[in-house]
């Protein structure tokens, strides 16, 4: 079930009527149940993989929670991993290595083909065998007692609104809360604190992700067609896109939690005005990026080690989060990439800091600052090429393209869209609805419309992200009139009915 389908729209509200009127020792099972049906409404016989990895780790849980040694609790953390990786490798994995075997063995002119499997990819499988697996691996580390009761621990996996895509809530947060269901009671604060994240990541999903989308799929699903400018707009739209999506997601899960009365991690916080990479990291999907550094980085040794030590432990990290996002070289090669840059970064800092105070750099902090982001975007963006291309060779293509000094597709929608400024007459004659065209004649896939409407959200989205992150301008947006706050709210309404892409899509990180 997707949150911007018209059933969610039945869902939700059906499911909070029930959980608020129930008597609260019940809400647990009306959950749990609410949650199978969500998950059960893209592919039904699917739910056996998640009751299977709910009942492996709640037994070892049990059973490594009534051990005191670690080494006895290690046969179960073992039986735990492998159970759901092993699940996450057969489903997700299986078609990637063997094409990749089968591709090897060509090479070496041997006969040997791997059995071939038409499997489907599970929604949301990384998601919940990696929330599971913390579980296992923080009691089996003496961080966490295990859950005893089931049913809430069924529900800890399963939970609906991030159950698909985040945030990978942590058992030491999430299980308390669904402890204490008993004591929670309707607050329409909370609840319209809920609806207003909720609408605020619908926006970004059905107005401005599926809406770039448009543009984005008709370039890189046939790059060739395309020159420089137009690869370049598509990665920087995908950019946009990507955020969109996901952060409107996490929004949404967000907020339908918090009506409900629980707090679910913060997984966004606008990752793109960081000035360096790392910063990327602290502010891009927080639940994963944490995730990693706590079961992946941390037990590797971290930072305390050697260098040589140091720098494999984070480009492994990285090349290991990236085939997390997908089964493909190009997820691979984007993990690698990231981990390279953080590399690079920690080597060239000297260089940096002398070039900044050499040239001045360092008496203009805010040039300093823009130039930074600048970068980082840029460096962020060309990541995205490999995490958005079909293939390794489209990619190449596309980066390519950037540098290739072809500006004919630009030139082409400059025109476009500056005739609706400087234009007169009806909507035709401006050009409104007329698509925007590539230099070759290859339609981009947006009207001029739908073009400045999408930039016009993005440049909104923005300023509103920006100014939520300070404290002060919170406090002032809270003492506004009744009338400026609902009039906003009534606004994105009103864009959300009629200006959203009516070729909505599933949520990118569903594939994940």
């Amino acid at each position: 079930m997707l949150f911007n389908s018209f059933e969610f729209l039945v869902f939700f509200p059906v499911v909070i009527v029930l959980y608020f009127s129930l008597q609260t020792k019940n809400r647990w099972w009306l959950l749990l149940i609410a949650s199978y049906v969500f998950y059960m409404a893209w592919k039904p016989a699917y739910i056996i993989l998640i009751i299977l990895s709910t009942f492996v780790d709640y037994f070892c849980g049990l059973k490594m929670g009534s051990l005191d040694e670690k080494a006895k609790r290690k046969p179960f953390l073992y039986i735990s991993l492998l159970s759901n990786l092993g699940l996450l490798f057969f489903f997700k994995y299986y078609g990637f290595f063997a094409d990749s075997v089968d591709s090897f063995f060509a090479f070496m002119a041997l006969d040997f083909t791997s059995p071939a499997l038409d499997l489907i990819l599970p929604m949301g499988i990384s998601f919940y065998t990696f929330q599971t697996m913390s579980y296992s691996i923080d009691i089996y580390n003496g961080k966490l007692k295990p859950e005893k009761h089931f049913g809430i621990f069924a529900l800890f996996v399963s939970f609906f609104p991030q159950l698909v895509a985040g945030p990978i809530e942590r058992a030491s947060n999430l299980l308390p809360q669904f402890g204490r269901m008993t004591e929670i009671k309707f607050n329409s604060e909370r609840a319209t604190r809920g609806l207003q994240q909720m609408l605020w990541g619908m926006f970004k999903k059905v107005v401005i992700a599926d809406r770039l989308g448009v543009l984005v799929n008709s370039v890189y699903d046939q790059p060739e067609y395309f020159e420089g400018s137009s690869l370049l707009l598509a990665t920087v739209f995908f950019s946009f896109q990507i955020y969109c999506d996901f952060s409107g997601y996490s929004d949404i899960a967000i907020g339908a939690a918090k009506i409900m009365g629980f707090d679910l991690m913060k997984n966004f916080d606008t990752p793109y005005a960081s000035k360096t990479i790392s910063e990327f990291w602290k502010r891009w999907h927080i639940s994963l990026s944490t995730w990693f550094r706590d079961y992946v980085y941390i037990p590797m040794g971290g930072n305390r080690v050697v260098k040589w030590r140091w720098y494999y432990n984070l480009f492994i990290t990285f090349l290991v989060s990236g085939l997390w996002h997908g089964a493909n070289w190009t997820f691979v090669i984007w993990g690698a990439l990231h981990g390279v840059y953080l590399i690079g970064a920690i080597l060239l800092m000297p260089a940096k800091n002398n070039f900044n105070r050499l040239s001045g750099l360092d008496k203009f902090p805010q040039l300093k600052s823009f130039m930074d982001v600048g970068i980082t975007f840029g460096l962020v963006m060309i990541g995205w090429v490999f995490f958005r291309a079909n293939h390794i060779t489209d990619a190449i293509y596309i980066i390519g393209g950037f540098f290739d000094g072809k500006t004919a597709d630009l030139t082409n929608l400059l025109s476009a869209v500056g005739g609706v400024f400087i234009g007169a007459g009806t909507l035709d004659n401006i050009g409104l609805g007329s698509d925007l065209m590539s230099a070759s004649g290859y339609s981009l896939g947006l009207t001029v419309f739908d073009f400045i409407l999408a930039v016009g959200s993005i440049i909104f989205m923005t300023i509103m992200e920006s100014n939520f992150r300070m404290e002060s301008f919170r406090l002032k947006w809270k003492s506004r009139p009744v009338y400026v706050k609902w009039g906003t709210y009534a606004m994105l309404i009103y864009v959300l009915l009629f200006f959203r892409n009516f070729e909505s899509s599933e949520f990118i990180y569903f594939q994940f």
